[in-house]
């Protein structure tokens, strides 16, 4: 068996340019990675984060909830294609659909997403517009596992950076993405050597 076989599985989840799958995607390629990236979906077909993905010789699709009956039965989908992965991890990276509790616990703890912001502040949507309207002088990242409640999971990792006199949403964004990509292909990797639990 090939060291690269022993590597876990990874299933990605996607719904835009996959800035952070491209990082992660990157790490995997080291020598000492100790995982794979196995799959990539996106419930956007038209998704640049698909492309990328195909460039990097990664297996992927489109799951596009339109074709399903409803939501339960799109999940299914969803949750049928990771789990024949067999996935040591579930990454969120950019994915804008919030799950379902069912799904959340078929893959319990096994599931980590990163959001933009330091939480417990600013959960949900628009959290650099959120930030700047607060005054607030920090923001930042956060990857955590995934629960049935809305960006309320187990913290895994933190990155903090400052908010800076002129921000937009724009500039504020780009100095938050920055720690992202160093932060969630640190959390992936612990994962993948048993180092969380």
């Amino acid at each position: 068996m090939t060291r690269a076989a022993r590597r876990a599985a990874v299933v990605v989840l996607i719904s835009g340019r996959g800035s952070n799958l491209r990082v992660l995607a990157e790490q995997a390629r080291l020598p000492d990675s100790p995982y794979e990236i196995a799959l990539v979906l996106s419930d956007q077909p038209a998704a640049a984060g698909l492309q990328f993905a195909a460039q990097f010789g990664i297996p992927a699709r489109a799951i596009d909830p339109r074709d399903s009956a409803d939501r339960a039965a799109w999940e299914q989908r969803l949750a049928d294609l990771i789990a024949a992965q067999s996935p040591a991890l579930v990454v969120l990276a950019g994915f804008m659909r919030i799950l379902s509790a069912g799904f959340v616990a078929q893959f319990a703890g096994r599931i980590q997403n990163i959001h933009p912001s330091l939480l417990p502040a600013w959960p949900g949507l628009h959290t650099h517009r959120r930030v700047l309207a607060a005054g607030d002088p920090q923001h930042g990242a956060t990857v955590h596992y995934v629960s049935a409640e809305l960006d309320a999971g187990p913290p895994i990792l933190q990155g903090r950076v400052p908010v800076l006199a002129g921000d937009d949403e724009a500039s504020l964004a780009a100095r938050v993405q920055t720690i992202e990509h160093r932060l969630y292909p640190l959390a992936v990797h612990w994962h993948c050597a048993g180092r969380l639990r």
